[in-house]
Parts: C-alpha cells; structure tokens; sequence
C-alpha cells in the first residue's frame, strides 16, 4: 500500500556534536542525512566535521568519533555548502527535532546561510502513537518497533537511517491502527503537536475527518 504522495520527499538527518548547546559554542563534529521518497531511502549525505577545536574524551567514547578523526576533516562551511544542495527545499525530519534543528541553525548562520527550516519528530509522534514504550530514545523505539538495528548508536548516518525507518514503522502503524488512508509530512507534524493525553482519540477522530475530505500533501521547507 503506498501510503505517499509519490512526489513527496523528506530529508532525515542526525548531527553527532561536541556538545548539546550551540550558543555556548557546541559544534557539529558530524552529519548524516538521507533522502526519503515513496518509502524508500534513495540518497544518502555523510561527512565527519572539523570543529576547529579539541573536543573532550567523553565526547569521543560516547560517538566513536576521535579527535585524530576530525583532524583532517573538512570544515563546517564546507560541509554545509554541500548539504544545502543535498537539502534543497524539501522539509527534514529528525529524532528530538528541537535538537538536530538548532545546530543546522547555528552551523548554518556561521557561513552566512541563514534560512527557514521546516521540521517533523519521531520523537513527538512516538509519544502520541506509543504511550507505553518506557523511553522515547531512539536505540528504545527501534527495538519496541522490531526495526532492524543498526551495527551502531550515535553516529549520523546510521541513526539517521533508523530515524527514517522508524518514521516509515510509524506510518504503517497509524494506518493500521488508526484507519489513515494517507500520511503526509503536514499530517506527521500535526500528529507530533496533538495533546498528550488524549492523542489516541485525536487520532481516532483525525482519521475519520481525514477520511471525508482531500487533505494537503505537500511539503514545504517553508512551512
């Protein structure tokens, strides 16, 4: 069942950092990002960043990623000129959204390219659709959904292959659960903001109202 606008793509991404606050001068150390359309992933964005500085050993056992690493790794301008490009206009998606979009923000106005972002959460709508999952960590919604793990946590590409899975997982699951006949990326972002409490009837109630009348498809980096 395609459960898509054919036409629709969402970019998922991940950023590996130095730190979790970028205004007190937390960098990205790395990006991995990939292109998501018609339920398939059909392009991937990864590269290791040089943050100019030295990050701390805690940094480097929780990511794997060393400081001999980043030594000879492009720098972030660099990066995200290339990413941009990878981007485009299409809206982005990401575990703890707030978080991956704040950094995108930051490395993004350092080299002056300052845009809108339009962002959806896994973490957000998990929260609605599975109320009973312990956490709402990323390595805890993969395996309470019997999604295929990958080989590791916390670097990008890999978390941001199982973010798009998990996306995938949570569009079926509203389908079947709820009677959806379509999920857009607008429809996904609305489900991430219902009221926590009553998020199961809400969805109830979307997916008969949704049933009724066209719902808009598109997404916007705009938005």
């Amino acid at each position: 069942m395609n459960l898509f606008n054919q036409s629709e793509t969402v970019i998922v991404l991940d950023f590996e950092t130095t730190g979790l606050y970028p205004d007190k001068g937390d960098r990205a150390i790395e990006i991995g990002a990939v292109l998501l359309r018609d339920q398939k992933i059909i392009d991937r964005f990864q590269s290791l960043i040089n943050p100019g500085f030295f990050m701390t050993r805690e940094i480097e056992t929780i990511t794997g990623i060393t400081n001999v690493m980043l030594s000879d790794a492009p720098a972030a301008a660099e990066v995200m000129e290339k990413f941009v490009k990878f981007l485009d206009t299409h809206p982005l998606v990401a575990h703890n959204a707030s978080f991956d979009r704040k950094f995108l923000e930051s490395e993004l106005e350092h080299f002056g390219k300052k845009r809108p972002l339009n962002f959806g959460c896994t973490l957000q709508v998990s929260r609605r659709l599975y109320p009973d999952v312990i956490n709402y960590k990323l390595e805890t919604l993969v395996r309470y959904t019997g999604i295929p793990a990958a080989s590791e946590f916390h670097r990008a590409l890999a978390d941001a292959e199982m973010t798009a899975a998990l996306w995938l997982k949570m569009t079926e699951d509203l389908v079947s659960e709820f009677g959806f006949e379509h999920i857009s990326f607008e429809l996904m972002k609305k489900i991430g903001k219902m009221n926590k409490d009553n998020a199961q009837a809400l969805l109830r109630k979307e997916a008969d109202d949704l049933r009724t009348q066209q719902i808009d498809t598109t997404g916007n980096l705009f938005g």
